[in-house]
Protein backbone atom coordinates (compact mmCIF):
# COMPACT_ATOMS: atom_id res chain seq x y z
CA UNK A 1 0.00 0.00 0.00
CA UNK A 2 1.07 3.81 -0.46
CA UNK A 3 0.38 6.97 1.28
CA UNK A 4 -2.54 8.81 -0.15
CA UNK A 5 -3.04 12.50 0.59
CA UNK A 6 -5.68 14.48 -0.92
CA UNK A 7 -5.79 18.78 -0.74
CA UNK A 8 -7.98 21.15 -2.37
CA UNK A 9 -6.88 22.78 -6.28
CA UNK A 10 -7.36 26.30 -7.04
CA UNK A 11 -6.28 26.34 -10.74
CA UNK A 12 -7.57 29.99 -11.54
CA UNK A 13 -4.94 32.34 -12.03
CA UNK A 14 -5.16 35.44 -14.26
CA UNK A 15 -1.53 35.57 -15.07
CA UNK A 16 -0.13 32.33 -17.22
CA UNK A 17 3.55 31.62 -18.96
CA UNK A 18 4.42 28.58 -20.61
CA UNK A 19 7.19 27.71 -22.48
CA UNK A 20 8.32 25.31 -25.25
CA UNK A 21 11.48 24.32 -26.79
CA UNK A 22 11.94 23.19 -30.15
CA UNK A 23 13.71 20.06 -31.70
CA UNK A 24 16.76 22.08 -32.96
CA UNK A 25 17.82 23.82 -29.59
CA UNK A 26 20.89 22.72 -28.25
CA UNK A 27 19.26 21.61 -24.85
CA UNK A 28 16.04 19.51 -26.99
CA UNK A 29 18.67 17.89 -28.89
CA UNK A 30 20.76 16.84 -25.82
CA UNK A 31 17.59 15.56 -24.10
CA UNK A 32 16.72 13.75 -27.72
CA UNK A 33 20.55 12.28 -27.81
CA UNK A 34 20.68 10.64 -24.61
CA UNK A 35 16.98 9.34 -24.75
CA UNK A 36 18.29 7.94 -28.12
CA UNK A 37 21.30 6.27 -26.47
CA UNK A 38 19.27 5.25 -23.57
CA UNK A 39 16.46 3.21 -26.43
CA UNK A 40 19.66 1.99 -28.53
CA UNK A 41 21.27 0.55 -25.67
CA UNK A 42 17.77 -1.49 -24.36
CA UNK A 43 17.58 -2.76 -27.64
CA UNK A 44 21.60 -4.09 -27.86
CA UNK A 45 20.43 -5.56 -24.54
CA UNK A 46 17.56 -7.20 -25.23
CA UNK A 47 18.99 -8.82 -28.42
CA UNK A 48 22.12 -9.93 -26.91
CA UNK A 49 20.66 -10.92 -23.29
CA UNK A 50 17.07 -11.26 -23.09
CA UNK A 51 17.01 -8.41 -21.02
CA UNK A 52 17.47 -4.71 -20.36
CA UNK A 53 20.87 -4.18 -18.46
CA UNK A 54 21.41 -1.54 -16.11
CA UNK A 55 22.20 2.07 -17.70
CA UNK A 56 21.62 5.78 -16.79
CA UNK A 57 22.95 7.86 -19.90
CA UNK A 58 21.29 11.02 -19.01
CA UNK A 59 24.28 13.36 -19.20
CA UNK A 60 24.89 15.37 -22.66
CA UNK A 61 26.67 18.34 -23.09
CA UNK A 62 26.66 20.15 -26.56
CA UNK A 63 29.10 22.73 -27.14
CA UNK A 64 28.19 25.23 -29.45
CA UNK A 65 30.75 25.86 -33.09
CA UNK A 66 31.28 28.93 -35.04
CA UNK A 67 29.67 29.45 -37.99
CA UNK A 68 29.23 32.22 -40.90
CA UNK A 69 26.06 32.30 -41.98
CA UNK A 70 25.06 34.42 -45.03
CA UNK A 71 22.35 35.00 -47.20
CA UNK A 72 22.27 31.99 -50.08
CA UNK A 73 24.81 30.59 -48.49
CA UNK A 74 27.36 30.42 -45.58
CA UNK A 75 29.17 28.01 -43.67
CA UNK A 76 30.21 26.61 -40.24
CA UNK A 77 34.25 26.76 -39.70
CA UNK A 78 34.45 25.27 -36.33
CA UNK A 79 31.97 22.06 -35.99
CA UNK A 80 29.50 21.21 -32.66
CA UNK A 81 31.21 19.44 -30.18
CA UNK A 82 28.56 16.84 -28.72
CA UNK A 83 29.60 15.08 -25.66
CA UNK A 84 27.16 12.16 -24.39
CA UNK A 85 28.48 10.68 -21.08
CA UNK A 86 27.06 8.57 -18.20
CA UNK A 87 27.10 5.01 -17.12
CA UNK A 88 25.97 2.08 -18.85
CA UNK A 89 27.07 -2.21 -19.16
CA UNK A 90 29.84 -2.48 -21.09
CA UNK A 91 31.42 -5.79 -20.68
CA UNK A 92 29.30 -9.14 -19.54
CA UNK A 93 32.21 -12.08 -19.37
CA UNK A 94 33.90 -11.73 -22.38
CA UNK A 95 31.09 -10.18 -24.39
CA UNK A 96 31.76 -6.18 -25.01
CA UNK A 97 29.27 -3.81 -26.15
CA UNK A 98 30.44 -1.32 -28.64
CA UNK A 99 28.60 1.40 -26.31
CA UNK A 100 30.87 4.62 -28.65
CA UNK A 101 29.71 2.69 -31.85
CA UNK A 102 25.97 2.54 -30.77
CA UNK A 103 25.67 6.17 -29.02
CA UNK A 104 27.30 7.83 -32.65
CA UNK A 105 25.61 6.57 -34.90
CA UNK A 106 22.42 6.63 -33.33
CA UNK A 107 23.15 10.02 -32.64
CA UNK A 108 24.09 10.61 -36.19
CA UNK A 109 20.91 9.15 -37.35
CA UNK A 110 18.97 11.32 -35.35
CA UNK A 111 20.26 14.64 -36.36
CA UNK A 112 19.84 13.39 -39.90
CA UNK A 113 16.14 12.80 -39.34
CA UNK A 114 15.55 16.46 -37.19
CA UNK A 115 17.57 19.03 -38.24
CA UNK A 116 17.42 19.28 -42.17
CA UNK A 117 19.80 21.98 -42.75
CA UNK A 118 22.58 20.35 -40.71
CA UNK A 119 25.00 17.66 -42.00
CA UNK A 120 25.68 15.58 -38.96
CA UNK A 121 28.68 14.37 -40.82
CA UNK A 122 30.41 17.57 -41.19
CA UNK A 123 28.77 19.70 -38.48
CA UNK A 124 29.03 18.17 -35.69
CA UNK A 125 31.61 15.84 -33.55
CA UNK A 126 30.25 13.41 -31.05
CA UNK A 127 32.50 11.48 -28.40
CA UNK A 128 31.15 9.13 -26.04
CA UNK A 129 32.10 8.93 -22.58
CA UNK A 130 29.87 6.30 -21.40
CA UNK A 131 31.67 4.16 -18.48
CA UNK A 132 30.71 1.03 -16.24
CA UNK A 133 28.52 2.22 -12.97
CA UNK A 134 28.87 1.94 -9.33
CA UNK A 135 28.75 -1.72 -8.16
CA UNK A 136 26.15 -1.44 -5.52
CA UNK A 137 23.80 0.06 -8.01
CA UNK A 138 24.24 -2.64 -10.76
CA UNK A 139 23.18 -4.46 -7.49
CA UNK A 140 20.28 -3.33 -6.81
CA UNK A 141 19.27 -2.95 -10.57
CA UNK A 142 19.96 -7.01 -11.00
CA UNK A 143 17.63 -7.75 -7.66
CA UNK A 144 15.10 -5.52 -9.40
CA UNK A 145 15.38 -7.34 -11.95
CA UNK A 146 14.52 -10.70 -10.63
CA UNK A 147 11.31 -10.09 -9.55
CA UNK A 148 7.92 -9.14 -10.97
CA UNK A 149 8.39 -5.36 -9.94
CA UNK A 150 11.75 -3.61 -10.12
CA UNK A 151 13.14 -1.72 -7.63
CA UNK A 152 13.72 2.07 -7.40
CA UNK A 153 17.16 2.95 -7.88
CA UNK A 154 16.62 6.51 -6.82
CA UNK A 155 14.75 8.69 -3.90
CA UNK A 156 13.23 11.12 -6.13
CA UNK A 157 9.34 12.05 -6.86
CA UNK A 158 8.00 13.33 -10.28
CA UNK A 159 4.95 15.32 -10.84
CA UNK A 160 1.85 15.78 -13.30
CA UNK A 161 -1.12 17.88 -14.31
CA UNK A 162 -4.31 17.61 -16.46
CA UNK A 163 -5.99 18.66 -18.33
CA UNK A 164 -3.31 20.94 -20.52
CA UNK A 165 -4.54 24.66 -19.94
CA UNK A 166 -5.59 26.19 -23.55
CA UNK A 167 -1.70 28.35 -23.56
CA UNK A 168 -0.22 24.92 -22.95
CA UNK A 169 -1.97 23.35 -25.49
CA UNK A 170 -1.44 26.03 -28.04
CA UNK A 171 2.12 26.26 -27.26
CA UNK A 172 2.86 22.88 -27.79
CA UNK A 173 0.98 22.21 -30.90
CA UNK A 174 2.23 25.56 -33.12
CA UNK A 175 6.26 23.94 -32.47
CA UNK A 176 5.07 20.59 -32.92
CA UNK A 177 2.88 20.77 -36.44
CA UNK A 178 5.85 22.92 -37.95
CA UNK A 179 7.96 20.17 -37.09
CA UNK A 180 5.78 18.10 -38.97
CA UNK A 181 5.77 20.01 -41.93
CA UNK A 182 7.42 18.69 -44.92
CA UNK A 183 10.49 21.00 -43.66
CA UNK A 184 12.05 20.80 -47.06
CA UNK A 185 9.50 22.28 -49.26
CA UNK A 186 7.42 24.17 -46.71
CA UNK A 187 9.16 27.15 -45.88
CA UNK A 188 12.89 25.43 -45.69
CA UNK A 189 14.24 28.78 -44.29
CA UNK A 190 12.12 28.24 -41.19
CA UNK A 191 14.95 25.95 -39.05
CA UNK A 192 14.28 23.58 -36.25
CA UNK A 193 15.62 25.72 -33.25
CA UNK A 194 12.07 27.53 -32.41
CA UNK A 195 11.51 28.64 -29.03
CA UNK A 196 8.01 29.76 -28.36
CA UNK A 197 7.52 32.33 -25.01
CA UNK A 198 3.48 32.19 -24.44
CA UNK A 199 2.43 34.65 -21.87
CA UNK A 200 -1.26 34.70 -20.85
CA UNK A 201 -2.51 38.18 -18.76
CA UNK A 202 -6.00 38.06 -18.63
CA UNK A 203 -7.56 37.33 -22.00
CA UNK A 204 -4.89 39.05 -23.86
CA UNK A 205 -1.78 36.55 -25.12
CA UNK A 206 1.54 37.65 -26.51
CA UNK A 207 4.06 35.10 -28.02
CA UNK A 208 7.39 35.38 -28.54
CA UNK A 209 8.89 32.97 -30.81
CA UNK A 210 12.80 32.77 -32.01
CA UNK A 211 13.36 30.63 -35.27
CA UNK A 212 16.48 30.23 -36.40
CA UNK A 213 16.30 31.38 -40.15
CA UNK A 214 18.63 29.23 -42.60
CA UNK A 215 20.43 31.66 -45.45
CA UNK A 216 20.59 29.60 -48.10
CA UNK A 217 17.07 29.22 -48.83
CA UNK A 218 16.88 33.28 -48.38
CA UNK A 219 18.04 35.89 -51.25
CA UNK A 220 18.35 39.03 -48.71
CA UNK A 221 16.97 41.15 -45.75
CA UNK A 222 13.58 41.36 -47.88
CA UNK A 223 12.97 37.80 -47.88
CA UNK A 224 14.35 37.20 -44.13
CA UNK A 225 11.52 39.94 -43.39
CA UNK A 226 8.55 38.19 -45.63
CA UNK A 227 9.72 34.60 -43.49
CA UNK A 228 8.95 36.24 -40.02
CA UNK A 229 5.72 38.33 -41.28
CA UNK A 230 4.68 34.29 -42.04
CA UNK A 231 5.74 32.67 -39.07
CA UNK A 232 3.72 35.22 -37.14
CA UNK A 233 0.96 34.80 -39.34
CA UNK A 234 1.08 31.44 -38.77
CA UNK A 235 1.30 31.32 -34.64
CA UNK A 236 -2.09 33.97 -34.59
CA UNK A 237 -4.05 31.43 -36.99
CA UNK A 238 -3.35 28.87 -34.39
CA UNK A 239 -3.90 30.82 -31.41
CA UNK A 240 -7.50 31.65 -32.86
CA UNK A 241 -8.10 28.06 -33.81
CA UNK A 242 -7.56 27.88 -29.50
CA UNK A 243 -9.95 30.40 -28.85
CA UNK A 244 -6.85 33.60 -28.25
CA UNK A 245 -8.39 36.20 -30.44
CA UNK A 246 -6.22 39.01 -28.74
CA UNK A 247 -2.52 37.97 -29.82
CA UNK A 248 0.33 39.91 -30.31
CA UNK A 249 3.28 37.84 -31.96
CA UNK A 250 6.90 39.06 -32.21
CA UNK A 251 9.14 36.99 -34.16
CA UNK A 252 13.09 37.17 -33.41
CA UNK A 253 12.57 40.29 -31.05
CA UNK A 254 16.32 41.01 -30.60
CA UNK A 255 16.57 41.65 -34.85
CA UNK A 256 17.70 44.95 -35.49
CA UNK A 257 17.75 45.37 -39.12
CA UNK A 258 19.11 48.41 -39.74
CA UNK A 259 22.51 47.34 -38.45
CA UNK A 260 21.95 44.09 -39.71
CA UNK A 261 21.86 42.19 -36.95
CA UNK A 262 19.41 39.13 -37.28
CA UNK A 263 18.85 35.59 -36.29
CA UNK A 264 20.19 34.21 -39.04
CA UNK A 265 21.97 30.58 -39.35
CA UNK A 266 23.91 27.92 -41.77
CA UNK A 267 22.11 24.81 -40.18
CA UNK A 268 18.62 26.04 -38.41
CA UNK A 269 19.98 25.81 -35.15
CA UNK A 270 21.81 28.24 -33.02
CA UNK A 271 24.04 25.11 -31.41
CA UNK A 272 26.51 25.99 -34.40
CA UNK A 273 27.67 29.68 -33.10
CA UNK A 274 24.99 31.08 -31.04
CA UNK A 275 24.48 28.78 -27.91
CA UNK A 276 25.04 25.18 -25.91
CA UNK A 277 22.95 22.78 -24.34
CA UNK A 278 22.89 20.63 -21.92
CA UNK A 279 20.54 17.56 -20.37
CA UNK A 280 17.30 18.70 -18.54
CA UNK A 281 17.29 22.38 -19.08
CA UNK A 282 14.34 21.88 -21.38
CA UNK A 283 11.05 20.72 -21.81
CA UNK A 284 9.83 18.69 -19.16
CA UNK A 285 7.80 14.84 -20.07
CA UNK A 286 5.05 16.85 -21.02
CA UNK A 287 6.83 18.74 -23.60
CA UNK A 288 6.65 22.21 -21.99
CA UNK A 289 8.06 24.57 -19.62
CA UNK A 290 5.39 26.00 -16.91
CA UNK A 291 6.36 27.53 -14.17
CA UNK A 292 3.16 28.02 -12.70
CA UNK A 293 2.71 24.59 -12.53
CA UNK A 294 5.15 22.22 -10.53
CA UNK A 295 7.69 20.49 -11.88
CA UNK A 296 10.46 18.17 -11.43
CA UNK A 297 14.23 19.16 -12.00
CA UNK A 298 14.93 15.75 -13.32
CA UNK A 299 16.26 15.47 -16.41
CA UNK A 300 14.22 12.34 -17.47
CA UNK A 301 16.06 12.02 -21.16
CA UNK A 302 18.48 8.95 -20.75
CA UNK A 303 17.24 7.18 -17.21
CA UNK A 304 17.27 3.67 -17.48
CA UNK A 305 13.52 3.09 -18.08
CA UNK A 306 13.12 -0.28 -15.82
CA UNK A 307 13.86 1.16 -12.53
CA UNK A 308 14.70 4.80 -12.58
CA UNK A 309 11.66 6.83 -11.06
CA UNK A 310 12.40 10.28 -12.28
CA UNK A 311 11.59 8.93 -15.41
CA UNK A 312 9.12 6.41 -14.83
CA UNK A 313 7.33 8.39 -11.86
CA UNK A 314 7.16 11.79 -13.59
CA UNK A 315 5.02 9.74 -16.76
CA UNK A 316 2.85 7.81 -14.45
CA UNK A 317 2.15 11.18 -12.26
CA UNK A 318 1.02 13.03 -15.67
CA UNK A 319 -1.61 9.98 -16.40
CA UNK A 320 -2.51 9.16 -12.74
CA UNK A 321 -3.58 13.16 -13.00
CA UNK A 322 -5.23 12.91 -16.68
CA UNK A 323 -7.25 9.54 -15.88
CA UNK A 324 -8.63 11.44 -12.55
CA UNK A 325 -9.64 14.13 -14.54
CA UNK A 326 -11.31 11.90 -17.44
CA UNK A 327 -13.12 9.03 -15.08
CA UNK A 328 -14.47 11.15 -12.10
CA UNK A 329 -16.76 13.72 -12.97
CA UNK A 330 -16.66 15.93 -10.16
CA UNK A 331 -12.48 16.43 -10.95
CA UNK A 332 -11.88 19.89 -13.57
CA UNK A 333 -8.59 19.62 -12.55
CA UNK A 334 -5.96 17.32 -10.91
CA UNK A 335 -1.99 17.73 -9.86
CA UNK A 336 -0.23 14.24 -8.57
CA UNK A 337 3.03 14.11 -6.99
CA UNK A 338 4.66 10.66 -6.26
CA UNK A 339 7.41 9.88 -3.77
CA UNK A 340 9.60 6.66 -4.10
CA UNK A 341 12.07 5.21 -1.78
CA UNK A 342 15.51 3.70 -3.03
CA UNK A 343 15.39 0.17 -2.95
CA UNK A 344 11.51 -0.25 -2.59
CA UNK A 345 9.22 -1.63 -5.41
CA UNK A 346 8.50 1.01 -8.05
CA UNK A 347 4.45 0.34 -7.59
CA UNK A 348 5.05 0.94 -4.00
CA UNK A 349 5.93 5.00 -3.33
CA UNK A 350 6.56 6.62 -0.51
CA UNK A 351 3.59 9.22 -0.81
CA UNK A 352 1.06 9.70 -3.68
CA UNK A 353 -0.14 13.63 -3.26
CA UNK A 354 -3.26 14.78 -5.28
CA UNK A 355 -4.55 18.34 -5.41
CA UNK A 356 -8.05 18.30 -7.00
CA UNK A 357 -10.12 21.65 -8.41
CA UNK A 358 -14.00 19.99 -7.32
CA UNK A 359 -17.08 22.26 -7.29
CA UNK A 360 -17.09 24.68 -4.00
CA UNK A 361 -18.05 23.11 -1.01
CA UNK A 362 -17.44 19.20 -1.93
CA UNK A 363 -16.05 17.16 0.11
CA UNK A 364 -12.63 15.64 -0.83
CA UNK A 365 -12.78 12.50 1.24
CA UNK A 366 -16.00 11.41 -0.70
CA UNK A 367 -13.36 10.71 -3.84
CA UNK A 368 -10.55 9.19 -1.84
CA UNK A 369 -11.85 5.39 -3.17
CA UNK A 370 -12.20 6.24 -6.31
CA UNK A 371 -8.74 8.13 -6.58
CA UNK A 372 -6.81 5.67 -4.66
CA UNK A 373 -8.65 3.04 -7.06
CA UNK A 374 -7.04 5.22 -10.13
CA UNK A 375 -3.55 5.60 -8.49
CA UNK A 376 -3.23 1.67 -7.67
CA UNK A 377 -4.65 0.67 -11.19
CA UNK A 378 -1.67 2.77 -12.84
CA UNK A 379 0.66 1.77 -9.99
CA UNK A 380 0.14 -2.25 -10.90
CA UNK A 381 0.91 -1.62 -14.62
CA UNK A 382 4.23 0.01 -14.07
CA UNK A 383 5.35 -3.01 -16.32
CA UNK A 384 3.35 -1.97 -19.40
CA UNK A 385 4.80 1.70 -18.74
CA UNK A 386 8.12 0.63 -18.78
CA UNK A 387 7.54 -1.56 -21.97
CA UNK A 388 6.27 1.61 -24.14
CA UNK A 389 9.50 3.55 -22.85
CA UNK A 390 11.95 0.45 -23.75
CA UNK A 391 10.18 0.74 -26.81
CA UNK A 392 10.25 4.60 -27.04
CA UNK A 393 6.41 4.70 -27.79
CA UNK A 394 6.59 7.80 -24.98
CA UNK A 395 8.31 11.06 -25.41
CA UNK A 396 9.75 12.59 -22.63
CA UNK A 397 10.90 16.17 -23.43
Amino acid sequence: MFDLVLSQLDDRDDVEVVERKGAGHPDTICDALAETLSHSLCREYQGRFGHVLHHNVDKALLCGGRAMPAFGGGEVTDPVRIFLAGRAITNVGNETIPVEDIAIEGSRAWLKANLHALDSDRHVRIEALVHQGSQDLQSLFTRGNAQPIPLANDTSFGVGHAPLSPLERLALNIEQRLHERDRTHDHPAWGEDIKIMAVRSGGHLKLTIACAMIGRFLTDIDSYLQQKTALAEYARERASEQGFGDCEVAVNAADDTASGSIYLTVTGTSAEAGDDGQVGRGNRVNGLITPWRPMSLEAAAGKNPVSHVGKIYNILAKRIAETVVTAIPQVFAAQCLIVSRIGAPVSTPALVHLKLATPDGFALERLREATAEVASDHLGRIPELVGELVAGKIAVF
